[in-house]
Formats: C-alpha cells, structure tokens, sequence
C-alpha cells in the first residue's frame, strides 16, 4: 500500500429507516417503562370518554398491561390507523396543537408500544353489532371479536424483541409500584371515573365515583383527609382548586404533591416553586407540603408539546401564573388559625371531670384584678360556661384597635406591666369569639394551658409569639409603617471590616427594615435604632444578623427574595423566651393575638403552636364513663 496515498473508507451513505425501527426508535421517549404504557393507555381511555376503568397488570406490567374502558370505541374502519405511527382523531393542524384540550395528541403511542410489545386491541362502538380486533403491526386486518362497548388495548411481554433494554428494568414490584402509582395520579384527577386496578389476578385498589374530597381522602389517606385546607380561586382565564395540606402534616418526602394543568399531571418548576413560596414561612427548610391542585386556563395559553412524556409545560404569562398560584395558596395558608378553624366556644354542661384550676394571682397584675372581682376559684364556679361569661365580660369593653398596633404588641411583650388585655389587637373580635378559650396556668414556664367550650388547650407561648411577631413584621414592612424606636444609648460592638463596610453600602436597606446602625470608628458599630417591634430584643444580635443576610444576599435581594428568612430570624430572637413567667394578664393576651393573626397554628419553621385536647379525650385517659 502506497503511504503517500492511503485508502479512505467510503462514506455511509444516507438512507430512510424502516418504519419499525423509527417506532422503536420513537419508544425509546414514550414507552420507559410498563409504567408510560399503563399512563399511555389510561389517557386514551379518558379522551374516548370512558366513565369506567380497569386496569391488570402482570408481573409488575412486564408480564401483561390490560386497560379496559367503556368509552366510544374505535370504528372497524379506523383500527389499521390507530396503530400507525402519527395517526390521531385529536388534532388536525397547528391551530389544534396550540390549543390542545385532550390529554393525548402526538398519534404515536399505540404505534410505539406495539414496536416493543405484543399489543392486541378489542373495541366496539355503540353502534357496532359486536366488538372488533386487530394485533400490533401496521398490516395486521381486523376480525370479528367479542367484546362490550369502549375499548380493551392487550400488551403483554414488554420488549420481547429488545432483550437490552429489558434488562434495564427493575424489580416486579418495583415496576408494579410505578404503574401503580401512575393509576393513582390520573384518578386523582379524575373523580367523575371509576378505576379498579389488579395485579397478578388480586385487585389492589378500586375507586367508584364520586367527589374529589372523597377521591383524595381514599387516595392519599386519612391523614392528609383531616389536614387539609380547601381551596378555590379565579382570576381572569385562570381557576385553581383543590387542597392544600396543613404545614404541621408536612413530610420528610415530596411524595404526596400532585399538580394538574386542565387535568394533566404535571411536576413544573414554575408551578412547584410558586407552591413552595407559599409554604415558605410555615414550613422548615426539609419538609415538604402535600397537596392536590387542580388549575384549569384556556388551552391556548399553556404549551403541553415541550416534553416528551408531556410531564412539563410552558405558559404564554408564566409570571401571571405564578403569582396567581402562589396567592391563592398563600390566602388559603392564612386561614390557618384557631378562629378560622371556627373553634367558638359554646356553653357546655358541668361535669366532675372537667379539669380546671386556678393559678394564685400575681401582685401588681390582672390576675389580682380578676381575684377581687370573681373569688370564687374555678374549680367552684357552678359551670364552665360561668368560668368563659366571666372572663368574656372582662373583654368586653376592650379597644377593637390601636392607634399604632404594631408597636403597642412589642411594648406589651417586652413590658409584662405594659400589657393589656387586648393588645396587639388589630381586628375586632366577637365578644362571644374566643376559640382558645382562657388561660389557667403555666406549665414549667414552656406552655400555657387554657380552657375553652371543648376541653384544654395547650400553647408553645414561644412558637405562638414567635409567629405573632413575624405576621406584625411582614405587615409592618409591607405597608411601609415599619415603626422605628430609637435607643436612648446606642449599643455600640466590635465588628470586623466586612460588617463595616456593609453597614457603609447598604444603608437604605437598613432603614427599610427599620434599622440605624451607624459606623464609629473602622472597628466599631453602633446600633442607634431598631424596629419597634424588636425594642427588647438584643441590639447586637439583631443588627449582626440583618447585616450578615444583607452582605450575602444584597440589599435588594435582601428585601425581595430572603424577606421572610429575615423577618422570621428577627422574630425568633425576640419572641418570649422559655422560663419566663407569664401572669394571667399576659397568658390571655397572647391567646387574643393568636386568634387574631393568620397562619398561627404554626410557627415561622412549620411546627404547631397549639393542640387541643377534648373533654372527651380526657374522660377516656381516667376511664370516666367505662
């Protein structure tokens, strides 16, 4: 062979594919695993507008995947069509593509499963005298069958002829597990259909009609059923509905979220993040929400075709979307407190278990107040519906409101002489209102305990003003009535040179968030003025925490984005400490501005404020009435 001039290889020439390696090919995107079989088929079934669903399975889906449905059928005629590649009755033209109202669309799953599958499809329409079927293959002809009206799609040995990717797959019940789950997701959406699912011969789950709290609750379980806030919202083209799970039943997994885009399950980034800053300030960083939303929006303003199992779309206004989810979760979230719960206390019959006790009163306090003009101690009080008249007629001539509200609830906390019965107090209350009932006593300087019309209540006092403070914060700088208290001394500290130079920078953020930190010398700040909802909390601390999230998140991103992780830092170290006594006064003033502020059923990081316990469940811990 002549060196100078090698031989080159001749260049592959190009040339069309057969049509069943382009289907194989195509079911590589669409059919993954047995699980986008059963998703592939039970779509169909639903766009062919069946009310009845069965789903078996075999060996995880590998073995054997059965959908039957009652829905239209196919005609004779149109069987070859429906499994050739491209071929659908849904969409006819572009204009069709951007206004998709159907589920399935592309024309290519049939065609793809039969690629990878034995795949036989039995249907009869109404109007047929009996059923018909035809197997995978593009040349296959159909023969009379047996069969009821709607549809059967038969596939079984999934990837029989591509040994490779079989190998691929997991476990039975792991397979079985994802198909499963698939199931679950679209009858979420779908409470109007019955679903029945078997595997291996056993059924495993069956759902009748019915409505979608019913659905939910038979779905994802009694636990999420009994901590959940419904929720329904429109603007515009756009409706949201569902329910959004409480923060204190958050989970360790984002497993129970489902969201659906006019009926399609979807896991959107968009749509996820608007959700989670919603949750953001109830919720600790590692939990998750459950929940099942529904938003419906004309179909021409949300692209479905951006991915291949359409489990993401696009909005034409992804900013008008967002902020609408978000809002509408937000609102429902704020319904979480004791009154929105409509705990109203109701007058109950006396009962020897009933606990009550008295706490002796504190000299200087309501507490003595309240003992001179009731002494009779409330374990001898004829009834507990006396124990709420009485200390509701000591209520009610209190303000509805402040003239500064804000600063009158941090005076009030910092200053237990300061503090009225009312205050804090920035919505009027119903005399007859007071679904946390009254305090009876503290509890190793943690909790408070009360009684209301339906047993004891049980306060954390830190977590419950914790998130007080943080609802009056956010009010405060959103309405641009952040309140400033200047220090009659400014608490001067050391600080090094990036916290000096922050101060330097960044002092229009520090003003918005009611702060005066001036610089003294290159090594020494001084904190001239506070909020004044933080007047009593630790100076140094505060002012080295706000300059801290200011260095490493910028000033604008500070006040836009890391707000809330702020605020709620800012209210965690002023919030009332454990160990600290409470006298009566203060105990019941904190149970009104629970009552009166939103989302205080939980603190800043998701953990409950307060829990109830019924009278009854008290019976039954000494066995009354056995």
């Amino acid at each position: 062979m002549n060196a100078a001039n090698p031989v080159t290889p001749p260049f592959p020439t190009i040339q069309a594919l057969p049509d069943q390696l382009i289907s194989q090919i195509a079911a590589g995107e669409v059919v993954e695993r047995p699980s986008a079989v059963v998703k592939e088929l039970l779509e169909n079934a639903l766009d062919a507008g069946a009310s009845q669903i069965t789903v078996r399975l075999e060996q995880g889906g590998v073995k054997r995947i059965a959908v039957t449905d009652n829905g239209r059928g196919i005609a004779c005629e149109q069987l070859p069509l429906a499994l050739a590649r491209h071929a659908t009755s849904k969409i006819t033209s572009l204009h069709d593509l951007e206004n998709v109202a159907t589920l399935g669309f592309r024309g290519e799953a049939l065609a793809s499963i039969a690629s990878v599958a034995q795949l036989t499809l039995t249907t009869r329409t109404a109007e047929a005298a009996h059923a018909w079927e035809i197997g995978g293959g593009l040349h296959g002809a159909a023969t009379p069958a047996s069969g009821a009206p709607g549809t059967t799609v038969d596939v079984q040995d999934l990837y029989f002829n591509t040994p490779a990717r079989r190998k691929f797959l997991k476990s039975e019940q792991t397979e079985y597990g994802h198909c499963a789950e698939v199931v679950r997701r679209i009858a979420l959406a779908r409470p109007d259909v019955t679903f029945s699912l078997t595997h291996n011969g056993k059924t495993i789950d069956h759902w009748n009609i019915g409505a979608l709290d019913k659905r939910c609750a038979h779905i994802l379980g009694d636990d999420f059923a009994a901590a959940r806030l419904a929720l329904e919202e429109t603007a515009g083209p756009l409706r949201i509905y569902g329910f959004a799970g409480l923060p204190t039943a958050s989970k360790a997994r984002a497993d129970g979220q489902f969201f659906y885009v006019n009926g399609r399950f979807v896991r959107d980034k968009l749509l996820m993040h608007a959700v989670r800053a919603a949750y953001q300030d109830v919720l600790h960083g590692d939990r998750y929400p459950s929940y099942v939303l529904m938003l419906e929006l004309d179909p021409a303003l949300v692209d479905v075709n951006v991915h291949p199992s359409k489990i993401e779309v696009r909005f034409r206004d992804s900013r008008a979307v967002h902020q609408f989810i978000f809002h509408a979760v937000s609102r429902a979230l704020s319904q979480t407190s004791a009154t929105a719960h409509g705990a109203t206390p109701a007058p109950i019959a006396s009962s020897g278990g009933t606990l009550a006790w008295r706490q002796e009163p504190q000299q200087g306090t309501f507490g003595t107040q309240f003992s001179n003009q009731y002494p009779r101690p409330f374990n001898q009080q004829p009834g507990v519906s006396q124990s709420l008249a009485a200390y509701g007629a000591l209520f009610q001539n209190a303000p509805a409101e402040s003239s500064a509200p804000d600063v009158a609830a941090a005076q009030s906390w910092a200053n237990p002489n300061a503090l009225t019965p009312f205050a804090g107090i920035n919505q009027p209350l119903p005399n007859d209102e007071f679904p946390l009932g009254f305090a009876l006593a503290q509890l190793h300087g943690v909790f408070v305990l009360a009684q209301n019309a339906k047993g004891l209540v049980v306060v954390d006092m830190h977590a419950a003003h914790e998130r007080i403070l943080y609802e009056q914060l956010k009010n405060a700088l959103d309405g641009d009535a952040m309140y400033v208290q200047a220090l009659l001394i400014p608490v001067t500290f050391f600080a090094d040179g990036v916290e000096v130079g922050t101060a330097e920078e960044h002092q229009e953020t520090l003003s918005a968030l009611g702060f005066d930190i001036a610089v003294m010398s290159p090594t020494t700040l001084a904190v001239r003025a506070v909020p004044a909802l933080l007047k009593n909390a630790d100076a140094q601390t505060l002012a080295r925490d706000v300059l801290r999230d200011v260095r490493e998140f910028g000033g604008s991103r500070v006040l836009l984005e890391r707000r809330n992780e702020l605020l709620g830092t800012l209210a965690c170290h002023t919030a009332v400490r454990a160990n600290r006594t409470l006298s009566v006064t203060e105990m019941n003033a904190l149970l009104r501005q629970m009552e009166a502020t939103e989302r205080a059923d939980q603190c800043n990081h998701g953990r409950p404020t307060w829990s109830q316990l019924a009278l009854s469940d008290l019976d039954k811990l000494f066995m009354r009435g056995q």
